[in-house]
């Protein structure tokens, strides 16, 4: 068992008992799950519409070297500079190369997962560089010196009363300060950060490939100003979140915030097609598009599991999940906890120590069933399982024990051995680890046999 496994299931099985915990996510999650049904009604045949999704989705990745091509030369031309990034470091090493070279000292950020993922804010403070996260709910995790607790609501397990104590503690605001109050003292902090940043970093929702923009959809209007009053904007963009055309946005921007939000769409849009042009007078003087692979080709060679890059993000499969609502996204030790992050954190990283979290799922179906982009995720869970098996990162005496489980089953002479109290020492006694985070197994007193011969004779 890996060290994150072991840190894994002690943290969850301590969420999992705390009432508290629990109560504010089935609030939080009880009210997204009142809107989302609302949202829907803008689609005509919502199934559809998620259907198209994925095809075009589809589209996109089995033609993401076109995708790539298309965009770098059609945003180069209008004069932002696309850069290539293998791996998490030389993503945060060319980034902290355009810092120097513009003598950055503050920086603003907009919410952004795959910043998340290459740890940039420590790489920024390492470097004496003030990286202030600009989204209410990041801004919240930033003082509370914890990473995002879910995909689309970074804060969701805080209510109004521990955020109001963070700023006062924080801040030295009152403790006793509404939400529409807290959110103003933000907004009084955040506003001089803009205009003091030498550098504003965003991410992408969705990379346009025929005409070579970048679209980020949001609530606050803090990405648009992160990109905007800057002199200097930096995209850092996963590799997989391309859309072949413009006109797809027509699509993706309502679903995502149906799926994300409950809304028919969110309040703040914006298509960024590169740096201020010669006739402009607002914008970034210069533009940098960072393309971060950091494992994502290894998941483009699987063609099983390609299919979880056609994730836009939408939350939806984290509400949705049984296990997520007990344990919380902080357990799972991840960027992208959930679902989607059990299915794509072992293809990302290394199987043999993140293959856990692809058991941690009762394989409902309510993840598939809830996402935007019907994205089989309960199969690719069975298909990480089944390749962490094939790869030889189980146990010898779980290979053993599924073993003799699998000749038993499939011999009816050697499941009627023994009676019901035999059967269950077996199981719950010696088969070592099973009760430990299970509930004991309890075989019936009579078999199937039995009770067909009980009721039929010998037919």
């Amino acid at each position: 068992m890996s060290e994150h496994s072991k840190s894994f299931i002690a943290k969850s099985a301590a969420k999992a008992t705390d009432k508290e915990h629990r109560r504010k996510i089935n609030f939080n999650i009880g009210r997204y799950n009142s809107v989302v049904p609302v949202g829907k009604t803008q689609f005509r045949n919502v199934n559809l519409a998620r259907e198209k999704a994925k095809n075009i989705k589809w589209k996109a990745i089995e033609n993401l070297d076109k995708m790539l091509e298309s965009f770098e030369a059609k945003i180069t031309r209008r004069g932002a500079k696309v850069i290539w990034a293998e791996d998490a470091q030389q993503a945060l090493d060319e980034i902290g190369k355009i810092c120097a070279e513009k003598n950055c000292k503050t920086l603003v950020k907009s919410k952004s997962m795959v910043t998340e993922e290459i740890h940039l804010n420590k790489f920024l403070a390492e470097k004496g560089i003030e990286s202030i996260e600009t989204d209410l709910g990041e801004y919240i995790q930033q003082l509370d010196g914890e990473p995002p607790y879910h995909i689309v609501t970074p804060a969701m397990h805080k209510s109004k009363e521990d955020v109001a104590r963070l700023f006062a503690e924080k801040l030295g605001t009152d403790p006793n300060l509404t939400p529409g109050q807290l959110t103003q003292v933000a907004r009084q902090v955040l506003r001089k950060k803009y205009v003091e940043a030498e550098v504003g970093i965003t991410g992408a929702n969705f990379l346009i490939a025929d005409i070579g923009a970048i679209a980020i959809t949001e609530n606050e209007g803090n990405a648009r100003l992160s990109c905007g009053m800057p002199e200097t904007h930096i995209v850092v963009a996963g590799i997989e979140k391309f859309i072949p055309s413009l006109n797809d946005l027509s699509l993706f921007w309502p679903l995502l915030a149906t799926y994300g939000t409950g809304q028919r769409i969110t309040v703040y849009n914006t298509i960024v097609t590169g740096p201020r042009q010669e006739n402009e007078k607002d914008g970034p003087g210069e533009m940098y598009v960072i393309l971060l692979d950091n494992g994502r080709t290894n998941i483009l060679a699987n063609e099983k599991a390609r299919e979880s890059l056609y994730c836009i993000r939408c939350g939806a499969c984290l509400n949705a999940c049984p296990v997520y609502k007990n344990i919380g996204g902080h357990s799972y030790e991840t960027t992208y906890s959930g679902p989607i992050g059990s299915v794509i954190t072992p293809q990302l990283k290394q199987m043999d120590e993140w293959k856990h979290l692809s058991y941690a799922s009762s394989l409902c179906g309510n993840c598939t069933e809830v996402c935007a982009v019907k994205i089989n995720l309960h199969e690719l869970l069975l298909e990480n399982r089944h390749e962490a098996v094939d790869g030889g990162y189980s146990s010898f005496s779980e290979r053993t024990g599924w073993k003799l489980w699998k000749r038993a089953m499939l011999n009816r002479s050697l499941m009627n051995i023994g009676n019901a109290r035999i059967k269950n020492w077996v199981v719950n006694s010696l088969l070592k680890g099973w009760k430990e985070h299970r509930s004991e197994m309890i075989f019936p007193k009579k078999s199937f046999n039995q009770l067909w011969k009980e009721k039929y004779g010998n037919r």
